[in-house]
C-alpha cells in the first residue's frame, strides 16, 4: 500500500507540472517534452497513473516511458505520442484528438472513447475499445478477448489476429480484422470487407506505410439478435417517514441557549478549522446553481455536474467526466459516480481519482459514490483508496425502503470503524428531506443528505427546515445535531423495526433479530 501511495503522489505530481508547461507551450505552440533531462538525458517515466488526461485541443505531449492505467483518458481534442507501453483504459473516454502507443497496451484501451484516433503500434490485451461509440483505434499488432464489446459506433481496425469472442454485444459501428478471426460473439455477424471499405480503411493507413487486402474480415451487429439490455429501474418505494424521533431524557433547552445544526465535512488530513460548512445537513443536488440570491442558499453547498461555486461539490460520471476539467480548480471537492461509469477495478479506478485530484484544490473533499447493495465494497475502496467519505445512495433495483438501508449502512461502517478515521458517510434520497430526515440520517450515523431540490423557493424552504430542525433540537434535549444516536429514533410499526433493527415504539428493547444494538 505504500508503494502505491507513492506511485499516486508521483503521479499527481507529474499532472501538476504538466498543468503548468501546456499553458505556456500552447501560447506559444510548442511540444510538451516528459521523460528527458534539460540536457536530453533520458529519464523515463514508470508506471505513473491517471496522467496526461483532458488534454485540451492544438496541445502535443512526447512522452518516454511506460505508464499505468488510465493514461491519455478524457482526451478534448489533444496530440499524445507515448514512446513506450501502457497498461489499462488508455484513451478512455477519449472525446477527440489522438494517441499515439508505440508499444504493447492493456486491457480496454479506448474504452468508451466518442471520437477521435487511437494508434497502437504493438498488439493490446482484451476488450479494447469496448462500449466506443466513434473514432478509430488501430491496433499494428494482435488484440485480445471480446475487441469490441458493447460498441454502438466507430471502428476498430486490428492488422494482426484477435481472441475469441470479437464483436460480442455490439449494437453498432465494425471491428476490421486483417488476420486470424475466431467465431463472432453473440451479437454480431462476421462479413468479407467490400471493396469500398478498403478504400476508407486506406486512408488511416496509407500515412503510416500500411494497407490491407481484400482477405480481411469485417464484424457487424447481427440483424437477428439484440444485445441491449432494459435495465430494472433504480428508485426508493418509501422513506424515512416511518421512523420516529424521541427526546434523549434530558429537559428542553432554554430558549436563549445556542442551537448548533451546522455540519462541517473536513478532509481526513485537514485541520480542525479547514472544511466545507453546511448551514444545514443537506447537500442538495441539482444541474447547476441556477439562483443563490438569499443568504441561507448562498452558504448552502450543492452538489452540481456544472459551473460550481467554490462552496459547491462536483458529481462526476460518464456524461460530464471530459468537460468537467475545467471546472475542477473552482468547486470545494468531487464525487465520483460509480454508478454511472463503467465496470472497473480498484487501480482503474484510483487513476481516476488521481486524475481529476490532480486539477482540484489540495484541500478539496474526494468522495465515491455508489449503492447501498454493494456498501460495503465501497467503504472498502474509500479505506484503500484513502478517500474522505462516501455517498450511498438508498434507491435500489426495482425500488427500495429507506429505513432498510440505515442497518446496513451502520453495521459495515462499524465493522470497518469509518467514524473514527474521521471519514463522512452521505445517504442519498431521491426526494426533499424533511427537518426529521435530517435528524434521522444523523442519528444513524450519516454527515449529510443527499437529495435534489427544484423549488422556485429554495431560499424560504431552507429558512424553514433550519428552524423546524432547530425546534426539533429544543424537544430532543440536544445543543448540537451529533449528540443524536440511534437512542432518539423508534420504528413507528414492526414492519419497519424489523428492516432497520430500531426499537419499535412504544417497547424498551430492540426486536430480537437486533439484540446486539
Amino acid at each position: 500500500m505504500i508503494v502505491m501511495r507513492e506511485v499516486t503522489a508521483k503521479s499527481i505530481k507529474l499532472n501538476r507540472d504538466l498543468e503548468k508547461m501546456l499553458a505556456e507551450a500552447l501560447e506559444r505552440d510548442l511540444l510538451v517534452r516528459i521523460g528527458w533531462g534539460r540536457n536530453g538525458d533520458e529519464k523515463p517515466k514508470n508506471g505513473e497513473i491517471g496522467v496526461i488526461t483532458h488534454l485540451p485541443k492544438k496541445s502535443r505531449v512526447l512522452l518516454l516511458g511506460n505508464l499505468g492505467e488510465c493514461c491519455g483518458a478524457m482526451n478534448r481534442g489533444g496530440n499524445l505520442t507515448i514512446q513506450g507501453g501502457c497498461s489499462s483504459m488508455a484513451g478512455a473516454f477519449q472525446e477527440d484528438g489522438r494517441l499515439i502507443i508505440e508499444k504493447d497496451a492493456g486491457d480496454r484501451i479506448g474504452s468508451n472513447m466518442e471520437g477521435g484516433r487511437i494508434n497502437v503500434q504493438g498488439s493490446v490485451s482484451n476488450f479494447a475499445g469496448e462500449s466506443m461509440k466513434g473514432g478509430t483505434i488501430l491496433v499494428r499488432g494482435h488484440a485480445g478477448e471480446r475487441v469490441g464489446a458493447g460498441m454502438s459506433g466507430g471502428t476498430i481496425i486490428v492488422l494482426g489476429s484477435v481472441g475469441k469472442e470479437p464483436g460480442i454485444g455490439m449494437t453498432g459501428g465494425k471491428v476490421i480484422v486483417a488476420g486470424n478471426c475466431p467465431s463472432a460473439g453473440s451479437g454480431s455477424d462476421i462479413r468479407e470487407i467490400k471493396p469500398k471499405e478498403i478504400l476508407e480503411i486506406s486512408e488511416h493507413l496509407e500515412p503510416l506505410g500500411l494497407s490491407i487486402n481484400k482477405d480481411a474480415l469485417v464484424i457487424i451487429p447481427s440483424e437477428k439478435e439484440s444485445s441491449v439490455f432494459e435495465y430494472p429501474e433504480i428508485s426508493i418505494m418509501e422513506g424515512l417517514e416511518k421512523i420516529l424521533l424521541v427526546p434523549s431524557g434530558k429537559n428542553n433547552q432554554l430558549l436563549h441557549e445556542k442551537l448548533d445544526c451546522e455540519t462541517i465535512l473536513k478532509t481526513i488530513d485537514g485541520d480542525e478549522d479547514e472544511g466545507v460548512i453546511f448551514p444545514i445537513p443537506w447537500l442538495i443536488e441539482r444541474e447547476d446553481v441556477t439562483s443563490s440570491d438569499g443568504q441561507m442558499s448562498s452558504e448552502q453547498p450543492f452538489l452540481v455536474r456544472d459551473s460550481p461555486r467554490e462552496t459547491d461539490l462536483l458529481i462526476i460520471d460518464r456524461e460530464n467526466i471530459v468537460k468537467v476539467s475545467e471546472h475542477l480548480p473552482k468547486c470545494s471537492g468531487i464525487v465520483l459516480n460509480l454508478e454511472s461509469l463503467p465496470k472497473m477495478n480498484d487501480a482503474e479506478i484510483e487513476s481516476l481519482i488521481v486524475s481529476l485530484r490532480s486539477k482540484i484544490n489540495k484541500k478539496s473533499l474526494v468522495m465515491l459514490r455508489d449503492r447501498v447493495d454493494r456498501v460495503e465494497n465501497l467503504l472498502r475502496m474509500i479505506i484503500d483508496l484513502d478517500l474522505d467519505g462516501a455517498v450511498i445512495n438508498a434507491a435500489t433495483p426495482g425500488g427500495s425502503r429507506a429505513a432498510a438501508a440505515l442497518p446496513r449502512i451502520g453495521l459495515a461502517s462499524r465493522a470497518m470503524n469509518i467514524k473514527e478515521q474521521g471519514r463522512h458517510l452521505l445517504i442519498k434520497l431521491d426526494e426533499n428531506p424533511t427537518a426529521e430526515d435530517f435528524i434521522i440520517a444523523k442519528g444513524a450515523g450519516c454527515s449529510l443528505i443527499v437529495a435534489p431540490n427544484n423549488d422556485e423557493k429554495l431560499e424560504e424552504n431552507l429558512v424553514w427546515l433550519k428552524s423546524s430542525i432547530n425546534g426539533w433540537m429544543s424537544d430532543l434535549g440536544v445543543q448540537n445535531l451529533n449528540e443524536i444516536t440511534r437512542r432518539n429514533l423508534r420504528a413507528i410499526d414492526y414492519d419497519t423495526a424489523a428492516i432497520s433493527g430500531l426499537r419499535l415504539i412504544g417497547y424498551d428493547r430492540p426486536l430480537p433479530m437486533w439484540l446486539g444494538n
